[in-house]
């Protein structure tokens, strides 16, 4: 079975010579056939039990291989062994497209000065550990996945023997080692981590891997994991006084900056009194296009354009809190939004040589976004949980400059069941709604431009959570446009763009069918998708759509749902209700996500006594109106139900 890939095809990052001595165990046995045999032999070559190594790895990839692709903090194949040759974070914050601000009232400059590198920590490169413990090439340990589970096993019995714990055949005896795997350098963090891999071990798994291994981890429900290596690990204790995270998973305070800069600048949030000044309606789902210790340190730079309020790291899932969720991060581009959300930034790149999230990342983030949501009244649902890429341009200017992150790889499905919030069918196969909603496993569609050296080639065939939307019902029909991404090209099959693509959650109003291929209305246009009965890439979800009042021939849409302009006082300058650059037509419908507050928040001083929220009479209502949410006047549509 075995798939060696070619490495120079997965490069994550430039890799630095480094010296190793290397010192081969005794010969291992022919390589085993499957994922669940190779677990088998690395656990009893290294002397660690299967349900450990299997617990280690679940939490790690799910027991993926990935193609040889590295995850968002250079993690390669089952075990997550890990090769970042720098460390050197930058933050699409600053990639001067985006103000992160989103507010003209107050624009912001662009960055003076570049992230300084930062020292690659040990929990970065466990590959060459592992290389050293096994005799492995480092090559080799990436790319093939029998080998990565033998430098994991190695590394397990290692981090055991370095603690004084003994080899023993009982899982409870390994929490020590399986929290020193973590690469925590916080105890909180270390324990969350194998406490979630025990957690693992005692219900057991089942699940066919990425590239159609079945691997099993039988439950063993009476397991009780003896804790009392953990303190020879010598990690320190986090700092949480006052976060806002539920107990259940590792949480710092690690602040944010905030201070008065020369003149009337400052940087780099807002105060506020939220929910009592304004409700949140909204989290925003990003990445940092680079790596956690340099992010989040830009977060502690209030000259930095752009914050946010957690930040949540790939290896472990531990997670900083740098704003306070009553104060306004800038972090969606879009200032409406931005003053009624709360934004969590992961650790790693939309598709730049890492494609995939690790399970521990995902389950972390997924309870802090449950525990917000209950606080806040926020909808489990993917209108009011939005990737950075579903948050709309303010005006027309911005559209196109608006992020993309966190990219098709994002597995929304999988994420919202660990929310508790599964995405469900509502309705029959006739429905006249849909949501969109492909098998991520075995969704594998084309892009290119994960390859930052050779930005034109294919990337590799990876699992994804997005289909592709085109003018007529057949594969080779020309991509739907987006006149506010490309006002004068078409869409791209690049995978920093989503002019074309629906994505996992998303629901849209069915406007035709014809055999395997249904059409959406997308952009005030019909968007045909390939939805075959055998293998559908969306399911039925009655609700509410809006269209036309009769007697409208087209209806604009907005970025934002600003008041009119005699609900400002005389203090305060109007900002102008302006529509985005698409219309819609009578005929087409577009799924309701709900009402949307009529609201301003003035906030353009250090001190935060003159903060103003300005609410408005005119009804606005959240529709689903292309790859982005949008917003129209209810006094424009008319609400039906589609069923």
């Amino acid at each position: 079975m075995r798939r060696a890939l070619a490495i120079a095809a997965v490069a994550f990052l430039p890799l630095a010579s480094l010296p190793l001595t290397v010192i081969p165990t005794a010969a291992h046995a022919a390589e085993p056939d499957d994922r669940q045999q190779a677990f088998t032999a690395a656990a009893e070559e290294f002397k660690v039990p299967e349900s450990v190594l299997l617990g280690v790895s679940y939490l790690e990839s799910r027991w993926d291989a990935h193609a040889g692709q590295p995850s968002n903090n250079a993690g390669f194949g089952p075990m997550h062994l890990t090769d970042a040759a720098s460390f050197a974070g930058s933050n699409h914050h600053a990639d001067g497209a985006e103000d992160p601000r989103g507010d003209e009232a107050r624009p912001l400059a662009a960055p003076t000065a570049t992230p300084a590198p930062a020292e690659i920590p040990a929990s970065l490169r466990t590959i060459e550990k592992a290389a050293e413990l096994t005799g492995e090439s480092r090559e080799k340990l990436r790319a093939d996945d029998a080998a990565n589970i033998r430098g994991g096993a190695a590394l397990l019995a290692d981090y055991q023997k370095s603690i004084g714990a003994p080899l023993s055949g009982d899982p409870a005896e390994w929490y020590g080692a399986v929290a020193k795997y973590s690469g925590a350098e916080e105890s909180q963090a270390a324990k969350v981590f194998a406490d979630e891999v025990y957690a693992t071990i005692k219900e057991g798994a089942d699940r066919v891997t990425d590239d159609g291994d079945r691997v099993t981890l039988r439950p063993i429900p009476g397991l009780e994991a003896v804790e009392k290596w953990l303190e020879k690990l010598g990690l320190r204790p986090p700092r949480r006084d006052g976060v806002e995270c539920p107990p259940t998973i590792s949480c710092e305070w690690i602040p944010a900056a905030y201070a008065q800069l020369p003149g009337d600048d400052y940087g780099h949030y807002d105060l506020a009194d939220r929910p009592a000044s304004q409700k949140i309606d909204y989290i925003v789902i990003h990445d940092m296009e680079g790596y956690w210790g340099p992010s989040v340190k830009l977060n502690q730079d209030p000259t930095w354009p752009g914050s946010w309020h957690y930040s949540v790291r790939s290896s472990d899932g531990h997670i900083a809190q740098q704003i306070k969720t009553k104060d306004v991060g800038w972090q969606a581009g879009n200032w409406y939004i931005n003053a009624k959300s709360i934004g969590i930034e992961h650790e790693g790149f939309l598709a730049e040589g890492s494609t995939w999230y690790t399970e521990a990342m995902y389950r972390s983030s997924a309870k802090l976004v449950r525990y917000l949501a209950l606080r806040h009244g926020v909808p489990l649902d993917r209108a009011h949980i939005l990737g950075h890429d579903n948050v709309p341009g303010t005006l027309p200017t911005t559209v196109k400059g608006m992020h993309e992150d966190p990219g098709p790889f994002w597995d929304w499905t999988h994420y919202f069941q660990l929310i508790g919030a599964p995405l469900h069918q509502f309705g029959g196969p006739r429905a006249g709604s849909i949501m969109i909603k492909p098998d991520f496993a075995t969704n594998k569609p084309y892009f290119y431009g994960c390859d930052r050296k050779n930005p034109e080639n294919a990337c590799p065939p990876l699992p994804a959570s997005t289909v592709w939307l085109r003018t007529e019902p057949r594969a080779d029909a020309p991509l739907v446009k987006d006149i506010g991404k490309h006002p004068t090209g078409e869409s791209l099959y690049s995978v920093y763009d989503h002019s074309a693509r629906a994505t996992t959650g998303q629901r849209f109003a069915v406007a035709d069918r014809q055999g395997d291929w249904t059409a959406i209305w997308y952009l005030g246009q019909k968007a045909w998708f390939h939805n075959p009965a055998s293998a559908p890439t969306a399911v039925p979800s009655m609700g509410l759509v809006v269209t036309p009042k009769p007697g409208l021939a087209t209806v604009p849409v907005y970025g934002r749902a600003y008041p009119e302009k005699e609900a400002y006082p005389a203090d305060i300058p109007y900002q102008a209700v302006t529509p985005l650059q698409y219309t819609f037509s009578a005929g087409e419908k577009y799924t309701l996500a709900g009402p949307a507050a009529t609201e301003y928040y003035r906030a353009v001083t250090f001190e935060p006594e003159p903060h103003t929220v300005v609410k408005g009479k005119t009804k606005y209502l959240e529709i689903q109106f292309g790859h982005r949410v949008m917003f129209v006047k209810a006094d424009d549509v008319r609400v039906t139900f589609s069923g």
